[in-house]
């Protein structure tokens, strides 16, 4: 009992820090309370569930592991998702979904291309488009 209301006093102590995540592409940050002991992977957990639970957009997905956080005003190098949230000195990150690693003999423009073309190939293309609404009848009354 005595240990219990120990551990609550130190959670009560602790520091709280309102973050503010900008996720690219979204509308606005997002901002929560986090507690300075908190560790950087724990914090891109609950920013993923919060951007979830208000339904924003463009979906990121959910797994924590597929994200890095940075500060946003200063440094280039992505925070250690071991470290304390409180030990980066700021308040306002910036998440960013971590590059797929390349897989050897993939050419992503090559992919696009052959997207391009089956839409096309099912949509008939805009010349077929074009031929068609020229030979739409007028009906007269």
């Amino acid at each position: 009992m005595f240990l219990q209301k120990q551990q609550q006093k130190k959670k009560s102590n602790s520091n709280r820090l309102l973050v503010s995540i900008t996720v690219l592409g979204s509308a606005g940050p997002i901002r929560f309370v986090v507690n300075e002991e908190d560790i950087v992977s724990a914090v891109i957990e609950i920013a993923l569930k919060n951007y979830a639970k208000e339904g924003r957009f463009p979906v990121i997905g959910s797994y924590s592991d597929d994200f890095i956080l940075y500060c946003s005003f200063y440094g280039t190098d992505a925070l250690d998702p071991l470290m304390k949230i409180g030990s980066a000195g700021v308040r306002n990150f910036m998440l960013f979904k971590k590059p797929s690693p390349q897989v050897e003999g993939f050419d992503e423009d090559q992919v696009k291309k052959q997207e391009i073309d089956a839409s096309r190939k099912r949509n008939g293309g805009i010349k077929s488009w074009f031929n068609k609404s020229l030979n739409l009848k007028v009906s007269s009354h």
